[in-house]
Order: C-alpha cells, then structure tokens, then sequence
C-alpha cells in the first residue's frame, strides 16, 4: 500500500461514540456528551479520537492505558478481555468517571486497543460534590481490573459495583454500553486492517504521531522565545486558591510548570496530575494549533510539572470529586500567561460550566441520580464575540430541560439570557442566563453544587472587561457555591449564570454592533450608556455615541 487514509481512523473513532450515545443509559452520555472515545496502536500510543470527545479525558487516556498495560501486559491479554479503572490517579482526575478498554486482535494477533471514557451517574459513597474530606468518602475506587475474562462477565464485580451505586440500572447500563461501544470499534479496525490490507498498525501510527508533533513544534514558533508567568485567585471552600504557572519556551519546546500553587484541601476540590496534564496540553493547542488531530504526537513537546502535594497535583487520599471546578483554571492560567506574545489569539475568560449533582427519588419513588450541566458565556476573541451559554473549557452538552424534567421530576420553570452579563469589549463577551428548578418530586432531594465565578468573574483582555458573577440561590436566598443542600419539596433553586470576559476597549466596539445588541435583549439601554458610552433610541432604531 502506497499511503495511508487516516482519516478511517477518526470515523471509526466516531463510530464507537455514536454506538457509545445510541447504547447508554444515562443522560450524562446521551445528552451531555460527557465521554470520549480512543484507539491506540498495539504499543498503547493514542492514534486517535472521536470528533466530539472531552479534552482532558482524550489527554488522560494515555496515561490511563499505560497504568492498564503494568497491571495487565500486553501480551497476557486475550480476545474479550475488557479492563478497566476509575481511580481518579490512573484514570481521568475523580471516581466518577469510568475508563474501559478492550485489546484488539486481528489474524489473532494483537494489533491496539479501543478504549472510551464516561461520567457516570453514580458511584456511591457520598454522592458527587466538593464536600467530602478523603477520597474515601466519595465512592467505590475500582482498581485497573477486569470486566470480562476471555469474554465473561466478572460477575462478582459486576455485582460489587450495583451492591454500592444508587441507580444500578443507569449505572450497569452504562458499563456495557462501554463494552459495547468498544466491541464495535474493534470490529470497525479490523476491517479497515482487511481494506487496507495492513498486518499492523505501527508504520500508520508513528506516521500520524510524528506528523502532529512536527506541525506542533513548527507552531511553537509564534510564541518568542521567553519566561512567562501568571497567577490567579479561585473561589475555595472557605478561603480563596492560588494558582500559578510558569512557562518557558525554548525552540520547539515549551515547559510549564505550576509552582506556587496552593496546597491541596481538605474538601473534593483537588486536582491529580493526570488531569492538570491534560489540560495543560490542551490549552498550548488551542493557541498554536487548533486544527490538527489529537494524537499522542501532540503532547511530546509540551512539557508540564507541578509541586507534589499542591492542589494542581494532589496526592491520596485527598478528595478528587470537583476537581473540575479547580482544573478547568488550568486554561484560563496559561492563556494570562502568554497574553502578552500572543495577543490575538487568547481570548477572554469563559463564564465556565456549570456542573451540580441531584438525587434522591423521582415522583414514582424510583431513586434518581445525576449531573445537571449548565454554562457561562463564552468569552471574546479578537474579531469575534462569546457564545451565549457556551460550556467551556470543557465541551459537555448543557441538559436539555425536558430530558431532566423527565429524568428527576423536577420542573425547569424559566431559562432565559441575562442581559448585560457579559463582559464589555470591542467584542462582548457571552452572556449567562438564569435558569430556575423547582422540586416538584414530591421527595426531598440533595444538591451538590460546584460552582464557579462567584467571587473572581470572567477576566478581559486587552482593555476588555469582565463578566458578571454566577449566583446560586435556594428559595430567593444565596448559597454557599460549594455547599450541599436538601430540598424540601416546592424548593426552588435559582441560578444566574456567569458571564464571558469582553476583548479590546468597549468604546471602539461598532455604533450598528452596540444597537443590535440592545435591539436583541443581550445589552440594556442603561449598559449601552454606561459600558460602552453609546446612546440607544429604541423609538427611532438609532445609536450616537
């Protein structure tokens, strides 16, 4: 064969999460996206993923197979084996998600694994929120084992894990929807393998590899040669974390390092390093290279280190539950930090998601668990305005209202845009919006919040301005953002979602831009004034500033 398609390996990527979505039981899956989906050469290089995969899944995945690989060696792995873990420290950063692999034969000879990654409803324990003190509250820790055997079930564990999760049906439906989803995949490359006309995936792989981290490297040239720093403050439990990074970059290399980061603390905020990692390389590739596939290729010039024990490299048993509500940061950081050489390409701070836990019992008395995802505002680029309720940095679907509402038995009784939210700018950043809940159960429920940008807002740039906070309220009254509530039936919680941070001075923003925007509901004709020193007449349809 004179060359090599690819591309083949990124729709059957794709494959393996369509099968993945049509298969699962939870609406973290269905609805949210909340997964990713990779193939790995024979040796557990990741070659490639799922168009719509989670960032910091794909970049632990490497790490997570090579964790799998010391347990079980290559060689003693059969057709049918399917191995897993959700060990927040050989997986994707906390117990909730779930990471399955299964080994790929063809000719009866090993040729690479498929492995997908998802959120799961429920692991047990004291339920997903930023309250617990050691990870041993948080659930059940599975180890690197094995799910099927030669192709049977572990049925001891199969039972180990419904014995100790709220929802068995959603969260065992879930796990064979991995093992499915994987099973699909691997037939997918054994044909492509049979079309091909390939005994092996190594000359494809290393193909592929080094062709990403020679357009990696290449791109790192837009970024002089230099030291660069930055640190931020972040809503904690009771006091605010610090976190730093320092980045050097010399030639075709770029070392970030996180040293004068806080320590790690005694609630389910902490970050393991796999996931601190992980999206460390992610954030360098959206500033150099956004366009190019996520492969193993891309993370070898992209050098990250943090101080053992800080929050960005917590140790066991510290908590691990909302490490996203610290590690999503890791981002926004790096992007400060090269504000200065890179200033078209970074954009303002992004609202963040918003991600809270609910269970308890649905109005048929059945148990309920799950994850309601909401949004902040994107931020503002050069030439380019945030999103409206855009999830970032990572790239979860927001719940749609009629799948919860069926799904828990609560009502969403308003989703509507704030105005004014979002940062001002030459371009504004993306508005929140206020969502209210209502528990119509006729049940009590527990939420788990872990929210973001209550105190520290969305940050512009370049003369940009930031973003509105996020408020959580419970029946009118505003909440701890990190705390865990009880709600009585009728109990409402009310939520106004942060807004993105704006890019360039506001007053250079388009007199038609400013006028379209109040004209639309996303600017008031007070903020006009007051932001962006313009003048609107509604009556008259007209603009001076």
């Amino acid at each position: 064969m004179s060359s090599f398609d690819a591309v083949t390996l990124i729709a059957i990527s794709d494959e393996i999460v369509s099968t993945l979505i049509r298969t699962s039981f939870s609406i973290n899956v269905r609805e949210s996206y909340d997964l990713s989906c990779v193939l790995f050469d024979a040796d557990g290089n990741p070659i490639a993923q799922g168009s719509y995969s989670v960032p910091s899944f794909t970049g632990t995945a490497g790490p997570t197979i090579a964790h799998m690989l010391k347990r079980f060696p290559a060689d003693t792995l059969r057709e049918g084996d399917v191995i897993a873990t959700n060990d927040p420290w050989m997986g994707t950063g906390h117990l909730y998600d779930i990471n399955i692999m299964r080994p790929v034969f063809y000719k009866g000879k090993r040729i690479g694994f498929t492995m997908s990654i998802t959120h799961l409803p429920d692991i047990g324990g004291a339920g997903n929120s930023s309250t617990s003190a050691e990870v041993y509250e948080e659930g059940l820790r599975l180890p690197v084992c094995k799910l099927m055997n030669a192709g049977e079930l572990n049925e001891e564990l199969f039972d180990l894990i419904k014995f100790n999760v709220r929802v068995q049906d959603q969260v065992i439906g879930d796990i064979m929807a991995n093992i499915s989803c994987n099973e699909v995949g691997g037939r997918l490359l054994c044909e492509f393998m049979e079309e091909y006309g390939l005994e092996d995936l190594g000359e494809l792989s290393r193909a592929v590899r080094d062709q990403s981290e020679s357009v990696l490297r290449d791109r790192l040239s837009i970024i002089p040669d230099g030291e660069y720093r930055n640190s931020i403050q972040i809503e904690g439990i009771d006091d605010p974390i610090t976190l730093s990074c320092h980045i050097v970059k010399k030639g075709p290399d770029v070392a970030i390092d996180f040293e004068g980061t806080g320590d790690s603390v005694r609630a389910g905020l902490n970050v393991p390093f796999c996931y601190t990692q992980a999206w460390a390389v992610y954030a360098i590739k959206c500033l150099v290279c956004p366009d190019t596939p996520n492969n193993e290729g891309q993370s070898r010039p992209v050098h990250v280190t943090a101080p053992k024990g800080c929050i960005l490299n917590t140790q066991p048993p510290f908590p691990t539950a909302g490490r996203h509500s610290v590690g999503h940061f890791v981002v926004p950081l790096i992007f400060g930090a090269l504000a200065e050489p890179l200033p078209t390409r970074i954009q303002g701070d992004v609202g963040m998601m918003n991600i809270f836990n609910v269970r308890g019992h649905h109005p048929d008395g059945s148990p309920t668990a799950s994850l309601f995802f909401l949004a902040g505002g994107f931020g503002a680029m050069d030439g380019l305005d945030g999103a409206a309720v855009t999830p970032a940095p990572s790239n979860m679907g927001v719940v749609p209202s009629e799948m919860w509402e069926n799904l828990m038995g609560m009502t969403v009784i308003k989703r509507e845009l704030l105005a004014d939210s979002g940062g001002p700018g030459k371009y504004r950043g993306g508005l929140g919006q206020q969502v209210v809940l209502r528990n119509d159960t006729g049940h009590p429920l527990t939420v788990a919040f872990m929210g973001q940008r209550t105190q520290f807002p969305a940050l512009g740039y370049h003369g940009g301005k930031p973003g509105k906070l996020r408020v959580l309220k419970i029946d009118g009254e505003a909440v701890h953002p990190k705390g865990k509530f009880v709600l009585k039936p009728g109990t409402v919680i009310d939520v106004y979602e942060a807004g993105g941070g704006g890019f360039g001075d506001p007053h250079e923003r388009e007199l038609e831009a400013v006028l379209a925007d109040v004209q639309n509901g996303f600017v008031t004709v007070a903020g006009a004034k007051d932001d962006y020193g313009v003048t609107v007449n509604l009556k008259t349809g007209t603009a001076t500033r």
